[in-house]
């Protein structure tokens, strides 16, 4: 019998063309509609077979298998999650194939009307090209994705501290913030990898410690080299906890970025200013002291040197002899010119 139920709930079971065996709820207590999405289910089942059709797939089922795919492959994922939750409810029930140029374009919309910048809808329509494209290229789900067009963004300045800043934000902070902040000026670190540190990663004695590539955003080991300041933070640490390096009242810290950080900001006068600026500056005090950029992605375990450009504008000493050329060229132009003016005098005198 093709149609069977169990409780309330009306069943399908049926054979392929090719001898696979199909058991599923139809989710509905109505025989009709039980029939229905029989008929429905078999005639697409047999398309696939015989005629080779993409099999369709709703929108949540790809969202599903592309997080299970990304779980412990991308740090970055529970932003991505929260992209997911604000698309929900526009992509909730589409066959993938009906998420064309149209739905994106009314998503991208509905997204601009909440009051957010062209940064913030850009990251949620990048998740949103990720699972089409993956759908397409990877899984066979759909013959073409759309193309997604993304929103202009103002390139934004690199916000960073100088040094006098610094100080007087270190000296506003609690100890167990100001501690950790001394941290990341001091090896650039992200929040995440300074937060979790814990004692088997570091070496005080070889004066390096190390993130691990499950731990790094580019999923790449990243060695990281202790400096004074680091060390003289590390060792005040010692004994606090048996596991982890940054407490709390004994025990490990969870958040940085936190209200005691924005009291400080404050009291400062800081703008404009996350923690994650913190890294900004390590990076900008090390081209201004003379790193080269290639050293800089090395130590920030950046993937893309694109990234480490952002800092080029902060190092002018190897442009300066270039600068200094049209000065001596104009020098000499005009010790020239007196010195011709000298021999005229002479002349006629």
């Amino acid at each position: 019998m093709s149609l069977y139920k169990r409780g309330d709930i009306w069943w399908v079971r049926f054979s392929t063309a090719d001898g696979q065996r199909v058991r599923k709820s139809a989710k509905t207590a109505n025989r009709q509609l039980a029939q229905e999405y029989h008929d429905r289910l078999k005639a697409d089942l047999w398309r696939n077979s015989r005629l080779g059709d993409i099999p369709r797939q709703k929108w949540e089922r790809a969202v599903e298998r592309w997080l299970n795919e990304k779980q412990g492959e991308k740090v970055t994922l529970h932003e991505d999650v929260g992209h997911l939750r604000r698309v929900h409810p526009h992509l909730y029930g589409r066959y993938l194939d009906e998420v064309d140029r149209d739905v994106v374009d009314q998503l991208t919309l509905s997204r601009i009307s909440d009051g957010v910048s062209n940064a913030t809808v850009n990251r949620m329509l990048e998740v949103v090209r990720a699972i089409l494209r993956r759908a397409e290229r990877e899984w066979g789900w759909l013959e073409h994705a759309p193309h997604i067009r993304m929103l202009p963004e103002p390139k934004r300045r690199i916000r960073w501290l100088k040094k006098e800043e610094a100080d007087q934000l270190l000296e506003e902070l609690p100890d167990h913030l100001a501690e950790m902040a001394r941290f990341t000026l001091a090896t650039g670190l992200r929040e995440s990898n300074v937060i979790k540190l814990e004692w088997s990663q570091i070496e005080l004695e070889r004066r390096c410690a190390w993130i691990h590539a499950d731990q790094a955003k580019a999923r790449k080991a990243i060695p990281v080299p202790l400096n004074a300041e680091a060390v003289l933070v590390l060792r005040r640490q010692i004994g606090k906890h048996c596991t982890r390096v940054f407490t709390y009242k004994g025990r490990p810290v969870t958040r940085a970025n936190n209200h005691a950080w924005r009291k400080a900001l404050v009291r400062t006068g800081i703008d404009n200013f996350r923690w994650h600026d913190l890294r900004h500056t390590w990076a900008s005090w090390h081209v201004q002291q003379g790193t080269p950029l290639h050293v800089l992605q090395e130590l920030g375990g950046w993937s893309d040197y694109e990234m480490v450009r952002r800092y080029a504008h902060l190092s002018v000493e190897h442009l300066a002899e270039y600068a200094d050329n049209l000065s001596r060229a104009r020098l000499v132009g005009t010790n020239l010119a007196q010195s011709e003016n000298g021999e005229e005098k002479k002349r006629w005198a």
